[in-house]
């Protein structure tokens, strides 16, 4: 052995290459039965990044002030856990408003006295991150949808601590045929900053996940605003033709496209069959 052996640097995995097509943590290389240096504060920096992540604090003042310019009416509401500590102890709690939130929806309800077509509510979730750099964009977009469409929007409702299933209540309480929920998604090791959107029909207190469609990973090294606006879009539409959503409601936007070559390049595991 030569004596320079020891200090012989750290040899990189041949499929490095592969890194470049991928956020996802594959070939790292190796110092002896180690990860590198590099890689290993990579990932200690990364593993930072998610806990921050979940530990911020929802500032809904400039998002607030975003939508009031554009015309729209805004709740700050909260749910029943009451600070960070709980909610993440108590995910019961953050389904279900406090009291001041439920009266105060109750008291709106009273004076306006009628149905919404879309209830929009925006929650801090697991990242309040993922809130902040995309839930303005995509309220945007969803407005001028709805807009379009001419549906009547119940008041947006941001709420503190709150997980998807509050907005079956707020939904419920308002008079909503249909509830959209923003929230922040668990953050992974490469995507702290990471919407999700749950579309429900009916929503009323005590559905299961079973009563929702799910679209996931909105952020710019994931699903895009317009790829996310076209399927909730279908979603949202099928959903109003039929009276339904979740497991019963399948996600075929992509089919429903009439050019096939406008679909991107789909999932690469399937063989096209043509």
């Amino acid at each position: 052995m030569s004596e320079h052996d020891d200090h012989r640097p750290a040899r990189l995995d041949p499929w490095t290459q592969l890194r470049g097509l991928t956020p996802a943590r594959i070939a790292l290389g190796r110092a002896g039965t180690s990860l590198p240096t590099a890689a290993h504060l990579d990932f200690q920096f990364a593993h930072a990044q998610a806990r921050d992540a979940v530990h911020l604090a929802l500032d809904v003042e400039p998002l607030k002030k975003q939508l009031e310019a554009l015309g729209l009416e805004v709740r700050v509401l909260h749910s029943a856990a009451q600070d960070r500590d709980v909610y993440l102890q108590r995910p019961d709690l953050g389904r279900r408003l406090d009291e001041a939130s439920s009266i105060e929806l109750r008291g709106h309800a009273a004076t306006r006295g009628h149905q919404h077509d879309l209830c929009i509510v925006v929650a801090d979730g697991l990242s309040a991150l993922a809130v902040h750099q995309h839930a303005g964009p995509m309220l945007q977009r969803l407005r001028a949808y709805a807009q379009g469409q001419g549906w009547s929007l119940a008041p947006v409702c941001l709420v503190h601590q709150g997980r998807v299933a509050v907005g079956d209540e707020i939904a419920e309480l308002l008079g909503a045929r249909m509830c959209l929920v923003l929230i922040g998604e668990r953050p992974g090791l490469s995507s702290p900053d990471s919407l999700g959107a749950y579309l429900t029909w009916a929503p009323r207190v005590g559905l299961t996940d079973a009563a929702r469609n799910c679209i996931s990973n909105i952020r710019a090294a994931g699903l895009s605003y317009e790829a996310a606006m076209y399927k909730l879009a279908w979603l949202m539409d099928q959903a109003r033709r039929r009276q339904l959503s979740g497991v019963q409601l399948k996600d075929e936007a992509q089919q429903a496209l009439p050019d096939a070559s406008a679909r991107g390049p789909g999932n690469f595991l399937v063989v096209d069959q043509k």
